[in-house]
């Protein structure tokens, strides 16, 4: 190893002993302990070593429910907001007064309190005894009968947590796609308004292609963040999301550790496990895709 390759090693020796102290080691840990039967968080000690664990939180009514409902929240929020930015991000580039305008508008509730947003929603769903909320009065002007979307049926809290989820990750979507837009070269257009393509074919051939490692980026970032989801159901319907029928895996983990059912580090540690795993094999998966579909 020749003087340039220690001093290389040199530079990255602070961010390797930072990764390995406060990302591999933690991780390591809770591997352990994942597999430690009856751990005594007091005395530090278990019973023993096997996949209890892993069986039990498997086996849990209240896992099994933050799993359905994070599934939910992946599946719908990161393909429609993914959509949705992209197809705001477009109409934004081709906007040529106003433009910084509306890209500061669009950008402002990434900038706002995730808790003041979800406590904005709550008055705009929430059916109370006073008033039936303002998203009611709307319905009702359509002849539709009043909801509670915060207390009331389970498919109404979903959508709540859905729409709020993709108003909270929309703004930093459009703004990352709209730099990508900004940095397609122009000839690609002139040539193919030349040949007389139309301006689906256009967003079709040129633009997907061209900002499609992008793409591919904030949909890999869109699944981890989604699975990683628990503040946004806190802000909507408090702390005691089993009760709602809301967790989700990372609130799970929570719960395990500090919740009401809380002093579990063993059961809280299988639960991470299983989302690293899921988070794990669904990113492997996209990779495996982005090779035919992401043009680099």
């Amino acid at each position: 190893m020749d003087k340039k390759d220690w001093k290389a090693w040199l530079y990255l020796l602070p961010a390797m002993l930072f990764l390995g102290a406060f990302m591999v080691y933690p991780l390591i840990d809770v591997f352990i302990y994942s597999f430690e039967e009856g751990y005594n968080s007091a005395s530090q000690t278990f019973l023993g070593v096997g996949l209890y664990n892993y069986s039990y939180v498997l086996r849990d009514p209240y896992f099994l429910q933050a799993l359905k409902n994070t599934f939910i929240l992946v599946m719908i929020t990161v393909p429609l907001s993914t959509t949705l930015a992209l197809l705001i991000s477009v109409g934004l580039n081709s906007i040529q007064k106003l433009k910084n305008l509306f890209q500061t508008i669009y950008f402002l509730p990434y900038v706002t309190n995730t808790l003041a947003v979800g406590l904005v929603f709550m008055i705009l769903f929430e059916k109370t005894e006073y008033s039936d909320g303002l998203i009611n009065l709307i319905l009702g002007l359509f002849g539709m009968t009043p909801v509670d979307f915060i207390n009331g049926p389970y498919w109404a809290k979903m959508f709540v947590l859905c729409f709020y989820t993709i108003w909270v990750v929309l703004p930093f979507k459009i703004l990352i796609l709209t730099s990508a837009l900004a940095s397609v070269n122009q000839d690609y257009y002139n040539a193919a308004k030349v040949d007389g393509a139309s301006k689906w074919t256009i967003f079709r051939r040129i633009t997907v292609p061209m900002i499609s490692p992008t793409l591919f980026y904030l949909i890999i970032t869109g699944f981890i963040g989604a699975f990683k989801a628990y503040s946004d159901a806190v802000a909507l319907f408090g702390t005691d999301l089993n009760t709602a029928e809301m967790n989700t895996i990372v609130g799970y983990v929570y719960d395990m550790l500090y919740g009401n059912s809380g002093g579990y580090p063993s059961f809280a540690s299988a639960a991470a496990i299983i989302l690293f795993a899921i988070v794990l094999t669904i990113t492997c998966i996209n990779l495996l895709v982005s090779k035919k579909h992401v043009h680099y």
